[in-house]
């Protein structure tokens, strides 16, 4: 039977993970702090990252894959030490974000990366996530799988992101929504239950590869017109210029008032990465109507008017909305 490490195991990635490993018939074990319970089937080792001795439970077995999935440099770099010897292969998952530039459009997994974080240093994300990548490769080099997931998408996305457009223009019905403008911007995304499926595959095969997993590039209008037909939506849009926007104090990709994936016009490259690699490695992509469709179902489920962590309340947006057509 195959041994299985999932570091973490209990969220919404990784959780997916461990299910699809469990599913396929391995023997799963989910080291992660116990706040939340691991996928039914798998054995949770409650650990805390940041502690000595973290992994001597599961540094003593052997594991023929192990899924780490952090972002924080010391945690990785103290895993991979712990478990190098006793595992025979790892996926990392990293992020598009460990790229030092978005201005290239097209680019591949050779474009330069962001300076490692290093000890004490001030935190930041794409400088952690390319320390770790570094821990990895120092100890698994040929035995690793570095995959680089653009923006996550789809059910139980705990960010908010994705799912506030297509939520938004259900809610809205018949009425007005408020959008960035959208002609000459891109949108890029891949599903979290494809990344799932590639993520398995990579362990399975033992694959040493490094990956852009993402979809392909969409023009955001042809995202919009995606989302308001899964929502039936027969509003009009309210488009409003980048200008006008941030004078408003909307803000840009995501948080409490924002248009999420909306970016500035200055990072052509960050929604256009190649993803020729993941699809040579079989990496699979479904259609956008089907993330939708899904993402949808969830949305209504969680309630299409709750409080998110990303974008714009429904009051908020039509307070916009009244101010951008009476500016017209």
């Amino acid at each position: 039977m195959t041994n299985v490490l999932i570091l973490g195991g209990t969220g919404w990635l990784s959780g997916r993970v461990a299910g699809a490993w469990v599913d396929a018939g391995a023997r799963v074990t989910c080291l992660a702090r116990g706040g939340r319970p691991a996928p039914d089937g798998a054995e949770l080792v409650v650990a805390d990252r940041g502690e000595p001795g973290a992994y001597v439970a599961v540094a003593g077995r052997e594991w023929d894959e192990v899924v780490e999935i952090s972002s924080t440099p010391d945690h990785v770099a103290s895993a991979v030490a712990a478990l190098a010897p006793v595992a025979g292969h790892l996926t990392y998952v990293s992020s598009l974000s460990v790229y030092a530039a978005n201005d290239v459009v097209g680019a591949a997994e050779g474009a330069a990366l962001s300076e490692p974080l290093r000890p004490g240093e001030e935190y930041d994300y794409a400088r952690a996530k390319a320390a770790a990548e570094a821990s990895v490769l120092d100890h698994f080099r040929d035995r690793a799988a570095i995959v680089r997931p653009g923006l996550i998408v789809g059910p139980d996305d705990p960010t908010d992101r994705f799912g506030y457009w297509v939520a938004r223009f259900a809610l809205a019905g018949d009425r007005p929504v408020l959008t960035p403008t959208l002609d000459d911007r891109m949108t890029q995304v891949i599903d979290v239950d494809d990344l799932t499926a590639f993520l398995a595959a990579c362990g399975a095969g033992g694959r040493s590869i490094v990956a852009n997993a993402i979809g392909d590039p969409v023009p955001f209008r042809t995202f919009i017109d995606a989302a308001r037909v899964t929502a039936a939506h027969s509003g009009d849009l309210v488009e409003a210029d980048d200008d006008w926007l941030v004078a408003h104090d909307v803000q840009y990709w995501m948080g409490p008032r924002s248009l999420p994936l909306w970016l500035p016009r200055d990072m052509p490259g960050f929604a256009t990465r190649s993803n020729a690699a993941y699809r040579a490695a079989g990496g699979p992509l479904r259609d956008l109507e089907d993330t939708l469709r899904r993402t949808l179902a969830d949305e209504r489920a969680r309630g299409l008017a709750r409080e998110r962590r990303c974008g714009l309340t429904r009051a908020e947006e039509e307070r916009l909305v009244a101010a951008r057509l009476g500016a017209d």
